[in-house]
């Protein structure tokens, strides 16, 4: 015998019910409250049909699962199940209930509904835009086999024709310039090297492994989607220390492009809607697919932080850089296994991996001010730039311009009172510091650091340090008058001295 498949009930969230009450109320009240109705007492009129609506709108919500945690369910369906709730109700009360309640119009019914889904519409938005922003979802990676005898296969030079085809094609596809470049920089004669345009990351897996020391890829990346797995692949095949060859048009090169194309005034207008449309849209979760169905992964915007920072995620390391024409031509080493990073959509809050109290990682809330992929940046920004005054990178091109706005104004870090109201943080004490700039403390520093919370406002507002010793030297002196006259009495004697600096000082942040 089969067992009978009946519906499943489940216990609603009331905290959901209570919220959707609430959106459903509210809805009520600007529809009979502010629309030019026909009655002076809409409240009274409408008393009973609108308490029908409400227990309707309850029992059909809760039959389309609409009160399960917003957590286990997915973007797409929570509308959806909003979308037939509402179409649902709207029929069925045209059809039944405005017979019975002759006075309830059907536009005061209309009025409701759309209220109500528009209402829950912009919450559900607001709740997975925060979750997509802050949840980070490992991504299924296996990891790849063991790479034994990776070294480049002995191979014999190309023929003569088959050298001048491939010069041929190259200058053909890229130009002379490219050509020259690539000439000078590599032996393309040679059978190691392979050099190819089509974007399409299924048809690099068929090349054996380590056949080819170095690979070139003609076609610009802002032409393709995928780019990380691309880029996976192609670590996979190369052998250790391979070289990989990629290019992009950069971000700032087409905003270049946009404002000499028209005059003065009008150039600001049409930039500000192509950002808007290709920075924007596919940073928001709710506008990704319909960006992707409509502009078919061509023509995308990446920055130069974005580029770099993914050659780092997938394991490889840049080697030299070189803007030929519009494009820029980057030339990367393969130096280990990809990491697996992590899915997020980067949008405008972010959590970052921080060491708190007895050295154990955190989360730190903050507003994003810098490009995607920024955070595998630290140790190049670091080989190449060294730190500036009061120990920032020094020029810092992972930071956008409206990043560096809200730095100034400390607008980015007004996100991590949650980890105060968390109590994870203090606030004054030292700052939560990401692994690689921990490791750059002495291990004395480290320890004491170690004993105490990290805090919204640290010591170096009071003290003004401009290079890492004189960092290390404010904080190891806060810590230790922690030590000596408490936490309390010490971090009551900074606040005054950190607000004094910010306010008649004028200290700002990095």
């Amino acid at each position: 015998m089969h067992k009978h498949q009946g519906m499943k009930f489940y216990k609603p969230k009331a905290r959901n019910i209570l919220i959707d009450l609430l959106m459903l109320l509210l809805s009520y009240y600007v529809v009979l409250d502010w629309f030019p109705l026909t009655t002076n007492t809409p409240f009274e009129k409408y008393s009973w049909p609108t308490l029908a609506f409400t227990l309707a709108w309850v029992l059909v919500s809760y039959l389309f699962k609409r009160y399960k945690p917003l957590k286990k369910q997915k973007y797409y369906e929570a509308i959806i199940r909003l979308l037939y709730v509402c179409e649902i109700l709207f029929i069925f009360f045209v059809a039944i209930i405005h017979l019975l309640f002759k006075e309830f119009s059907g536009f005061v019914l209309l009025s409701i509904t759309l209220g109500a889904l528009i209402v829950n519409y912009i919450l559900i938005s607001l709740y997975f835009a925060y979750r997509f922003a802050v949840e980070y979802r490992e991504v299924e990676f296996t990891a790849p086999e063991e790479r034994i005898n990776a070294h480049p296969r002995p191979v014999n030079q190309i023929d003569e024709e088959s050298y001048n085809q491939l010069c041929n094609t190259i200058g053909s596809h890229s130009g002379k310039n490219v050509l020259d470049f690539l000439k000078k920089e590599f032996d393309l004669s040679s059978g190691n090297t392979l050099v190819f345009i089509s974007n399409d990351p299924e048809n690099l897996q068929m090349i054996p492994n380590y056949q080819y020391s170095t690979m070139i890829q003609l076609e610009r990346l802002n032409n393709m989607r995928a780019v990380n797995r691309k880029f996976r692949i192609i670590n996979e095949k190369l052998p250790d220390n391979g070289l990989f060859v990629c290019c992009f048009k950069s971000k700032s090169t087409r905003k270049k492009e946009i404002l000499n194309s028209y005059f003065k005034g009008l150039n600001y207008v049409v930039y500000s809607f192509y950002y808007i449309y290709k920075r924007v849209m596919p940073k928001i979760f709710f506008t990704r697919k319909f960006y992707y169905f409509i502009s078919g992964d061509k023509d995308r915007v990446f920055s130069k932080t974005e580029v770099l920072g993914r050659l780092y995620c997938c394991g490889f390391k840049v080697v030299k850089e070189k803007k030929i024409g519009n494009l820029t031509y980057i030339i990367s080493e393969r130096i280990k296994q990809p990491e697996p990073n992590q899915n997020t959509f980067y949008g405008p809050l972010i959590r970052l991996r921080r060491l708190g109290k007895d050295g154990k990682p955190f989360k730190v809330y903050k507003m994003r001010t810098m490009h995607p992929f920024s955070e595998y940046l630290q140790g190049y920004i670091f080989e190449r730039h060294n730190l500036k005054e009061g120990g920032k990178f020094n020029k810092d091109f992972r930071v956008t311009t409206t990043g560096s706005i809200m730095r100034k104004y400390w607008l980015d870090e007004l996100p991590m009172l949650i980890n105060l109201f968390k109590a994870e943080m203090k606030i004054v004490g030292v700052r939560p510091l990401s692994a690689h700039f921990y490791s750059l403390y002495s291990k004395e520093l480290q320890q004491k650091r170690n004993k105490f919370k990290p805090g919204l406002l640290p010591p170096f507002y009071a003290d003004m340090p401009k290079t890492l010793e004189q960092i290390e030297q404010s904080e190891m002196k806060y810590l230790l008058e922690c030590e000596k006259n408490g936490t309390f009495l010490t971090d009551f004697k900074y606040f005054f001295m950190i607000l004094n600096n910010i306010l008649f000082k004028k200290a700002r942040s990095g």
